[in-house]
């Protein structure tokens, strides 16, 4: 089955200068993709009538629905209806409806119209007008040569309400779209590179609409698999299958599927399994409670933690012996262990959890270089250590750091 491709182009000297973020593309890109009408560029450009035509004729070679936001208010740097009349060969004409629609906001809002306003009710003769329920400025849906081009406000709401209501139906009347699924593969604490190495022949062996795709994120790797269909239950019946192939080749680094976070994951376990928790942190400065805490509802599980940066503090609140610290220093395993076990004791909680290093980008020494960090969980029973050599990056030591716990901690309550 033919793809739907459209591409969506966003108007605007204030985006290019970087004064406002392009949330728009985004919506409608996530729109599309759910009625199965696949994004292929978003292009920003700003308010000038040469460029906006320069990317209409890009956009009309590469894609099937040009979708257009911004430059539909009533003052004189709003060009885009005069530019759209221009690119089509024709004229503006006025639109009673519209006018009409305009005129009773006017009214409803006890304010008067002057010439501009009423301008917002003259579109291009070739457009069909897309009502816009919330605002003045109406939308446009212009087809031209197979091509469809529609042209919305920048206001968000006003562009949101839009799509869900009328394009994306109308588009979907107008358009026969396939199914775009996507199914999600969530992994932690494996590179890239060695994930991709590891399921090499799994991907090669992917039916042809079926697509991988890797996305990085500090520590993590989200696995997507996108797949194509006419047949929406045959095709999450082909994802699903593909799936259970790829979960035994890396089953000890997937987290979760789907819409999961490691947070949500292990939340869920320590509720289920009635734990409580404690952590006790110098290299993570607090990252690591806060990755608990930014949950609502962590005080089922989360009872507290100690940021214990000088050694003074690793003495005073979490028993660590000055001689351990003396004879071994403070990114150890020795002391990494007093602090995992005097934090649980101290806090009272099932498990006690722990971190300690030179997160960088000074403090390294050829013994303990920077990015040189230990981590580990404390039970009644139990005691697990790791170090971790890692990089030259403060904030992505933290963030890898936190991570190994994080799974370290799922990977025992799953057990």
């Amino acid at each position: 089955m033919k793809g739907i491709y459209a591409e969506i182009l966003t108007i605007g000297d204030e985006i290019l200068y970087g004064q406002i973020t392009d949330t728009n593309s985004q919506f409608i890109s996530a729109a599309l993709d759910k009625a199965g009408i696949q994004t292929v560029r978003k292009t920003s450009v700003g308010d000038s009538k040469e460029v906006i035509i320069s990317a209409l004729k890009s956009a009309a070679a590469v894609a099937d629905i040009i979708l257009i936001t911004g430059g539909l208010g009533p003052t004189k740097d709003d060009i885009t209806k005069k530019t759209l009349a221009e690119y089509f060969g024709t004229t503006l004409k006025m639109d009673d409806s519209v006018l009409a629609h305009v005129e009773q906001l006017f009214t409803s809002r006890g304010r008067m119209m002057n010439d501009l306003n009423k301008a917002q009710a003259l579109i291009p003769e070739n457009a069909q007008v897309v009502h816009n329920a919330v605002g003045t400025a109406p939308g446009m849906w212009i087809e031209h040569e197979g091509k469809v081009f529609i042209s919305m406000p920048g206001v968000p709401h006003e562009m949101q309400k839009m799509i869900n209501d009328l394009i994306i139906p109308k588009l979907r009347g107008h358009f026969k779209t396939p199914f775009i699924i996507h199914k999600w593969v969530k992994t932690i604490n494996i590179a890239e590179s060695t994930l991709a190495q590891t399921i090499e022949a799994w991907e090669d062996a992917l039916p042809p609409h079926i697509k991988l795709a890797y996305l990085p994120k500090l520590g993590q790797v989200r696995l997507r698999l996108t797949g194509k269909s006419e047949d929406e239950k045959q095709l999450l019946g082909e994802l699903e299958a593909e799936i259970q192939k790829l979960v035994p080749l890396i089953k000890e680094y997937i987290y979760g599927y789907d819409d999961d976070n490691i947070e949500s994951v292990i939340a869920n376990l320590l509720v289920q399994k009635n734990k409580t928790i404690s952590t006790a942190e110098s290299c993570t400065g607090g990252y690591l409670a806060h990755q608990f805490t930014q949950l609502a509802g962590s005080s089922r599980y989360y009872i507290g933690g100690v940021v214990a940066y000088s050694n003074q503090i690793k003495i005073s609140q979490l028993g660590v012996k000055p001689q351990t610290l003396d004879e071994f220093g403070a990114v150890s395993e020795q002391t990494i262990i007093e602090m995992a076990k005097g934090v649980r004791e101290a806090m009272k909680t099932d498990i006690g959890l722990a971190t300690s290093g030179v997160a960088g980008p000074d403090g390294g020494s050829p013994e303990k270089p920077v990015g040189t960090v230990w981590v580990a969980y404390a039970t009644e029973s139990e005691v697990v250590t790791k170090k971790l050599s890692l990089t030259k990056d403060r904030m992505l030591n933290i963030t890898l750091s936190a991570n190994y716990l994080l799974n370290l901690l799922r990977v025992r309550l799953s057990e």
